[in-house]
């Protein structure tokens, strides 16, 4: 597109970047990602001409929605956006924003694994783009009731959010395996969907799932270090890992390594487990989600 940007070793903070013109391109993206997708999106508002992002699977779209809700010419044929360049972004004075859905998910899956549970998460993301792990956790045998959205038609992108009340009830559970296809969706629950494994009988597989090798830990080792710390039996691969589930966990001691989503992961194992589990590095959680202990103390 243009922009000058140096980093250490090619790849690495820090970052040194000066402002250049941008030239609107077609990209396509190695794997499927939100982030990187929203990113090139932004700077095509900027760029001469459109740019068209080509992506491997379906991913999370607030991005889109929200530069439509502004007035952003986007058109989607298939896998590709096109964002069109423009001068001015005409946002409306009130954004709603709902309940984030991965967030979410560590209530829902405490509400599936802790037997007599009921729980009721109001005003929550229902966007087909990030109802991954309630599918996942359905087919698992999870009793959640919801109106998740509907993927739109094609060519179609939805202004609005979608939101819903999700009514989750504790259950008993069943296996399954996680394809590469629904990885996207999911990406970011689905340590969650191993530790839910663990009270199922029988394998459940996460497949396609490489990209957990790159977040904040490496992501499938830490899922797989924690759920045989504290008693299960999992084995990671390549690009995801496998849980060998035997109904219950016994509990114990983990590490959250600086992991968001593992001290929260370590948490909800606890709720379920037969022992308790300690996790140390517990404040990691405060990352993405500052009112988690809080919340999940607020359970009864």
């Amino acid at each position: 597109m243009g922009a000058r940007i140096d980093a250490t070793d090619e790849s690495f903070a820090p970052f040194s970047i000066e402002g250049a013109p941008l030239t609107g391109i077609d990209y396509r993206l190695p794997v499927a990602s939100a982030q990187v997708k929203s990113c090139i999106a932004l700077a095509a508002l900027l760029a001469e001409g459109p740019t068209t992002i080509t992506e491997p699977d379906p991913s999370r779209d607030h991005t889109e929605r929200l530069l439509v809700q502004a007035g952003v010419k986007i058109e989607r044929e298939g896998d590709r956006l096109t964002v069109f360049p423009t001068d001015e972004l005409t946002l409306p004075d009130e954004i709603m924003i709902p309940s984030d859905a991965s967030s979410a998910a560590f209530a829902i899956a405490a509400a599936v694994l802790v037997p007599g549970s009921r729980l009721l998460v109001e005003n929550c993301s229902v966007n087909w783009t990030r109802s991954g792990f309630i599918e996942i956790a359905k087919r698992m045998g999870a009793v959640i009731v919801t109106d998740l959205e509907s993927r739109p038609k094609e060519g179609v992108i939805p202004q609005d959010e979608p939101v819903s009340d999700v009514d989750v009830t504790a259950g008993p559970l069943k296996p399954t395996t996680v394809t590469a296809t629904e990885v996207p969706l999911a990406v970011d629950e689905l340590p969650l969907i191993g530790l839910m494994a663990c009270f199922a009988e029988g394998e459940t597989r996460v497949e396609g799932a490489g990209e957990l090798r790159l977040k904040e830990s490496d992501r499938i080792s830490a899922v797989v270090k924690v759920l045989n710390d504290l008693g299960g039996e999992a084995e990671a691969t390549a690009d995801g890992f496998v849980v060998n589930g035997h109904g219950f966990l016994r509990g114990g001691t983990v590490d959250s390594e600086g992991d968001h989503r593992i001290a929260m992961l370590g948490v909800v194992a606890g709720l379920a487990s037969r022992e308790g589990v300690e996790v140390r590095g517990v404040d990691a959680a405060a990352v993405s989600y500052p009112s988690f202990l809080d919340d999940i103390a607020a359970l009864r």
